[in-house]
This record gives structure tokens, C-alpha cells and sequence, in this order.
């Protein structure tokens, strides 16, 4: 048998796990990136002896992560130094109250019961729902490749969605449980990771809670962009070419199949397979010829995006803990600021990491690394949005919800400041609205209804990323690339 010429658009964690799935497989697999290093949304940004990941910087779920690396024959170990993270998070309150969210149990009862009593109990039944979810919907519907309506809605599925409750909402579910908002807010801003307001995710996603706090949020050290160099390195020993700076211009389509790529510098690259790791709303919208999907693809709901911030301090800050976040007592103002209204709360819940506190080569000695994450609303032309203004004022919230921990004079000790805003998230990622988890997950988006993993006509284009199934994060697009390389293989 011939074989086969795979290329792959786009060099984020999706595209290279794929890539080296196929060439493990006895593919000849060449790997196109737009941009001068890989990664993606999971690149990294680097100045003056300071280091961050541009997008996630949580390392869960690392059995998924076991698995990728077992599919490609190697041991995580070989590649990856992982430290677990505990309390996996400080939580401030705008009341002065606090909140670590930690595995030790004896600290956890103590600090739950002086919010309110009683709720350590309902806090273990909580973890056990989150666990039942979890250990449900992996194997049935996140890592399983639906090929038509009728498996997905098969009677012995129909009882699996009574027992994920997909028919609540989150935030209602976690009242059961919890009747202090600043606990259901503790155990809901998860839901943020899918882009996602708490008030309209489905109660399947307690499973974030028990992911984290009983499977543990890891780091790997040299940070989240250590895998993507790990996964890259594996990918080339198994023979991938990878060409940087490559922009596409567009998939070039014959009848039913898509027989290869056309460069921005006129170039063409022929292909048995095409793999886009693009993200999936782009592919349509930007390098398919045009059709009533793209027109649908528009209709889509979209996830938010985020503001955020990279400074290099000359001082550091034993305040701040790796992961911290300041949940403000406007909770439903604040996601229906972002969702609905596409802007900035005026009281914005922010993300603090502080990576130099697990791994000290993240920053100069006696200096420290800074990313502050606010999310904001995604882009949209007609609503008017001041990003000046709007980026404007998540700096000085974020200024302003340090002093809440007595850092007061963080502005005075910036070496310098990178912004990554909306608008950038779209232009150097390609990411359509500048959503930075891609399409949202809403119901009518989840599972068998998001964006399957091969184009429905161009039977030899296939799509891995965050908007394809199952969805955002790193732990499925590594479900998303084996799935892909799965059919592809199945198809040969």
C-alpha cells in the first residue's frame, strides 16, 4: 500500500499530537505554522530572562496526558518533570475572606465549615457527583467518535444524560449543595475554562471540581509549554517535517476531496490527507470555498476572550501563590457582562499565576513573572466596544484586587508590560471573534452536536482543536488529535 502524504495545517498541541500519531504509523506527515514557533494558543512569550505561557497554565486530567504519550509509544516521564499543585488555588473574596482549595481533607473541613455548616458534608457529596460525571462521560462521550445521530441518542445513552443531569444548569445544581454564594461561586468559576457562564453550563461540568481537586492540578517544569515541546521533539524523531512561518491562503478542493494547499506566497503543497488545526470556524470561514456552512458557522455561539497581562517584576511577591483568583460578589453581573453584553464587568473576577513559585528559571533571581488573566467578552462589531478603554480598565482592576493581599506598588516594579487582547488572540491565532476557547459549549454544541472531526463531504479533511469534538482544552484536543488519527487510519 502506498503511503500515504499527510498535511497538517497549524502547529498548536492538536496538530502536532496528531501529526505524530500519523507519522508513528508509517505516514509521511509535513506540518504547516503561520507563525515562527509552535504551539498555538500554548506558545510562549520570552524577555529579559522572563518566561509565560501565552494560553493555559493547568496541567489536569494527566491520565489523558499518560494515554497520549503511551499512543506514541514513549513515557511521560522521559520528557515531562510534573509537580503537583497544593492548594491548587487561593481564592480571595471581596469580603476579605479566603478560600484554598486543597486535597487535604482536615483543611478543607475546617475552612468550609466557617463559611457555613454543615457544607464540608455537602462538599464530599459534591466531589461524588463530580466524580460520577466524570467517570461517565469520558469514556462514553468525550473520548468516543459518534458517527451518526441515531449512536449518540441510542437507548442505552438516553439514561447517561438523566444521570450527568445535561438538562441543568450548574450554578442551580450547586445550590443543592451550598446555600453561600461565595462557596457556589468556589465551586462554579471552572465553568470559565469552557468560556462558559456558570448559569447556562450544563451540571455535567462538576466535574471540574473533582478533576482538580482529587486528580490534582500538576505543573510541568519550564511550564505548559514544555509538552508542546515535548509532544514536537517525539513528533520530528518519528520523521515530521515542520515549516514555520507558512501562512495558508487556502485548501484547494476538487469535487469531494481536498487535494492540497495553496500558500499566502503562492506556493502549493499537494496532500492525500489534510488535517486543520486551524480553529475550525476560521477553516470554513476563511480557506473552504464558500457555503451555506460557512453562513452557519457565523450563527454559532462563540466562547469569551480574555485580557491578559505579562509583566516582568524587578521584586517578587510572597502574597501570591502559583494559582490565585479574586472572585467578585457580583458573580451573575460578571458573566453576564461578558456573555451577553460582550464587554468587561465593572467588578471583574481575575486570574493571578505566579509560575516562578513552583519553578524558579521562570524569572530572574529575586525577580519575579506575572500573567494576569482578565476575561472579557469576545468581539463584536456592532456593540460598540472601546478595547483602549476596555484594556484600560482590566489593568487598574487587576492593580486594584492586588492590594486586597497588600500589593500596592506592583506598577512602580513593571520592567515592561504585554497586553494580548482580543483582537490579538484573532490575528496571531486565527482565532474567529478572538474567542479563545473557540466555539462555546452549550448543549446544542457538545458531544455529538459539536463540529465532527472529518469535513461531512471532503471526505479526506479532518479537523482537531478546541472547536471540534469534544472541545477546548488541552486534555481533549489530545482526545481530538487520536480521534482524527483514528478514522484517518481506518479510512486508509
Amino acid at each position: 500500500m502506498e503511503i500515504p502524504n499527510v498535511l497538517v495545517i497549524g502547529a498548536g498541541i492538536g496538530g502536532i499530537a496528531v501529526a505524530a500519531n500519523l507519522a508513528r504509523r508509517g505516514c509521511r506527515v509535513t506540518v504547516v505554522e503561520k507563525n515562527d514557533q509552535p504551539g498555538g494558543r500554548c506558545s510562549r512569550l520570552m524577555k529579559d530572562g522572563h518566561y509565560f505561557d501565552v494560553g493555559p497554565t493547568l496541567f489536569v486530567m494527566p491520565e489523558v496526558y499518560f494515554n497520549a504519550f503511551s499512543d506514541l509509544g514513549e513515557r511521560i516521564e522521559d520528557y515531562l518533570d510534573l509537580r503537583r499543585i497544593d492548594p491548587t488555588y487561593h481564592l480571595f473574596f471581596d469580603d476579605g475572606t479566603t478560600l484554598a482549595l486543597t486535597s487535604d481533607l482536615r483543611t478543607m473541613h475546617s475552612q468550609l465549615e466557617s463559611f457555613e455548616a454543615g457544607s464540608f458534608q455537602k462538599f464530599l457529596c459534591y466531589l461524588d457527583e463530580g466524580c460520577r460525571h466524570y467517570q461517565l462521560s469520558l469514556p462514553r462521550l468525550v473520548d468516543r467518535d459518534f458517527r451518526s445521530l441515531l449512536e449518540y441518542i441510542h437507548p442505552k445513552n438516553l439514561p447517561l444524560f438523566i444521570h450527568l443531569k445535561a438538562l441543568a444548569n450548574h450554578y442551580p445544581n450547586v445550590g443543592r449543595y451550598f446555600r453561600d454564594p461565595r462557596l457556589k461561586a468556589a465551586f462554579t468559576f471552572q465553568d470559565m475554562y469552557c468560556g462558559l457562564s456558570p448559569y447556562e453550563a450544563v451540571a455535567t461540568f462538576s466535574l471540574l471540581s473533582y478533576i482538580e481537586i482529587v486528580d490534582g492540578v500538576w505543573f510541568p517544569m519550564g511550564g505548559m509549554y514544555s509538552v508542546v515541546e515535548a509532544l514536537k521533539r517525539i513528533a520530528e524523531n518519528r520523521g515530521c517535517q515542520f515549516l514555520f512561518n507558512t501562512a495558508v491562503k487556502r485548501i484547494d478542493i476538487e469535487d469531494t476531496r481536498a487535494k492540497g494547499v495553496t500558500l499566502e506566497d503562492g506556493q502549493r503543497l499537494e496532500a492525500d490527507v489534510i488535517v486543520a488545526n486551524a480553529d475550525l470556524p476560521y477553516v470554513y470561514l476563511s480557506l473552504l470555498p464558500d457555503t451555506g456552512l460557512a453562513a452557519r458557522m457565523k450563527k454559532k455561539r462563540y466562547s469569551c476572550s480574555t485580557i491578559s497581562f505579562f509583566w516582568g517584576i524587578d521584586k517578587t511577591y510572597a502574597q501570591l501563590a502559583p494559582h490565585n483568583l479574586f472572585l467578585s460578589d457580583d458573580y451573575k453581573e460578571n458573566f453576564d457582562s461578558i456573555i451577553k453584553d460582550l464587554t468587561m464587568p465593572e467588578n471583574p473576577s481575575i486570574y493571578v499565576h505566579a509560575p516562578a513559585r513552583i519553578d524558579p528559571s521562570r524569572a530572574p533571581a529575586g525577580q519575579d513573572s506575572i500573567i494576569a488573566i482578565v476575561p472579557v467578552g469576545h468581539l463584536d462589531e456592532g456593540s460598540g466596544q472601546d478595547w483602549d478603554e476596555i484594556r484600560n480598565r482590566a489593568r487598574q482592576a487587576v492593580f486594584h484586587h492586588l492590594t486586597q493581599i497588600g500589593i500596592r506598588d506592583l506598577d512602580r516594579h513593571l520592567k515592561f508590560e504585554i497586553c494580548v487582547a482580543p483582537q490579538d488572540w484573532q490575528r496571531r491565532f486565527n482565532l474567529i471573534r478572538g474567542a479563545t476557547h473557540g466555539l462555546s459549549h452549550t448543549r446544542t454544541q457538545m458531544f455529538y452536536f459539536r463540529p465532527r472531526n472529518r469535513h461531512h463531504r471532503y471526505r479526506n479533511l479532518f479537523f482537531v482543536g478546541a472547536s471540534t469534538h469534544p472541545g477546548t482544552g488541552i486534555p481533549c484536543v489530545l482526545i481530538s488529535a487520536r480521534l482524527a488519527a483514528e478514522r484517518i487510519l481506518q479510512d486508509r
